[in-house]
């Protein structure tokens, strides 16, 4: 069954000024309509490192959702368990400036719960055989609570992603039941009530390993965008890997690419600092691609088996 992502999926409205974006302007420029979700992306990504996944999770009964399940099974994702519904999918609509960053952003989500349909009917067959679960802590608490009863019986790790900060922190205490959480700096200032965009690497690392022991986190990783990301565990391990130095085109998915490098590290064995290494590297692979894709690897060239 390979690693298990369970989440939404969403159609990304993306708009790209044509030159310097202009906020209260009109703004010539290109629009494009893209696959996208926080899980959706994470396991498309993890299928680019061949580990062949499974999503469980939604789309709509359109043809869109069917692009969504056919680009999916291209990409050697396991789509069994994913359900067509109305409405089952969610919009972002996002414009970005000349540096290739989000300048403005509105999202619809779909019904969280929907997973619940899956996970009632399969998910002792879905989780039994999986090697971990990844999903996003903001969907319904009643989905969170069956997918960790879930991890619990068959004794599997789990990690969670976070597409929105402001419903995950009423989840605070579902942090303490993950094996590892991984968010930006922004999110973790939210988390911990601080400001860290000010704060170098070497001082967010250390103040994120006294963090995880205070609040019983087992493991954290922060991105910080071009500082690199920053790591600590209740063992007290910790450290800091800077980013690669590449040409940004486009800075969309690269937090999902470097979400499932870590956690595809972390299933398979990998250390702290080598999977957030892995992570590193997807990450800078997507926002140098002209496509904004992230390119296939062969789990080999991480040590990935």
């Amino acid at each position: 069954m390979g690693i298990v992502v369970i989440g939404t999926v969403f159609v990304d409205i993306k708009g790209f000024p044509e030159d310097v974006y202009i906020p209260n302007g009109r703004n010539a420029g290109r629009i494009e309509y893209v696959h996208g979700g926080v899980a959706r992306n994470v396991v498309e990504d993890i299928a680019n490192l061949e580990l062949r996944p499974t999503f469980v999770g939604t789309v709509d009964d359109t043809s869109m959702g069917k692009d969504v399940v056919e680009k999916l099974a291209r990409h050697k994702v396991n789509v069994d368990y994913v359900k067509s519904v109305p409405d089952g999918m969610g919009t972002w609509l996002a414009l970005f400036n000349e540096d290739g960053d989000v300048a403005g952003q509105i999202s619809k989500r779909p019904d969280t719960y929907l997973p619940m349909l899956i996970l009632e009917k399969s998910g002792d067959e879905i989780v039994k055989d999986c090697d971990s679960i990844i999903f996003e802590l903001d969907l319904h608490k009643d989905v969170v609570k069956k997918i960790f009863e879930l991890a619990e019986k068959h004794n599997k790790k789990v990690y969670a992603l976070v597409s929105n900060m402001s419903i995950a922190l009423e989840r605070r205490d579902f942090l303490q039941k993950l094996d590892c959480f991984i968010c930006n700096e922004q999110e973790a200032g939210m988390l911990f009530l601080d400001d860290y965009t000010e704060t170098s690497p070497e001082e967010l690392s250390g103040i994120l390993a006294e963090k995880v022991k205070a609040a019983n986190i087992p493991a954290m990783i922060v991105t910080m965008g071009g500082k690199g990301a920053v790591y600590a565990d209740m063992q007290g391990d910790k450290g800091v890997i800077p980013a690669r130095k590449v040409v940004v085109r486009d800075t969309t998915g690269a937090g999902d690419a470097f979400c499932a490098g870590a956690m595809s590290g972390l299933t398979y064995g990998k250390s702290l600092a080598e999977s957030v290494r892995i992570g590193t590297v997807l990450a800078s692979s997507v926002i140098t691609s002209s496509d904004n894709v992230c390119p296939r690897f062969r789990p080999e060239e991480f040590g990935l088996q």
